[in-house]
């Protein structure tokens, strides 16, 4: 797990990163444009399936009942760095599979705008 820190005393929370990571996605994605490179393209197609693949994360947390027994201090340390976490693990699952959901929108955003992969 990696904690964020945002200058010398701003601690940034990691639950806060993925709705601003979200925002930042979709304009990213509206940005898109026949201007854009290949390369431009391809980076936004990552970023789009590494963000997917955090709310799948999220989603098949939810399912996992609590336990009514455990600490309710180390629960909440676990809730609050799990965002972080997961964020960590959907970027590293990303870059291992290679991409698959990444490359078929980029091949289908490249034909939509016209974008001609560069030499």
């Amino acid at each position: 797990m990696s904690v964020t820190f945002n200058g010398l005393n701003s601690y940034v929370d990691p639950s806060a990163q993925a709705s601003v990571s979200g925002s930042n996605l979709s304009g990213k994605l509206d940005q898109v444009d026949k201007a854009s490179t290949a390369e431009e393209l391809k980076a936004v197609c990552r970023e789009f399936e590494s963000y997917f693949m955090e709310q799948v994360y999220k989603e098949m947390f939810k399912t996992i009942g609590k336990d009514e027994d455990g600490d309710a201090s180390l629960s909440s340390l676990v809730d609050y760095f799990k965002d972080g976490a997961v964020q960590t693990i959907a970027s590293q699952t990303t870059e291992q599979s290679g991409g698959p959901l990444a490359q078929q929108l980029y091949e289908q955003m490249k034909r939509n705008y016209g974008i001609e992969e560069e030499a």
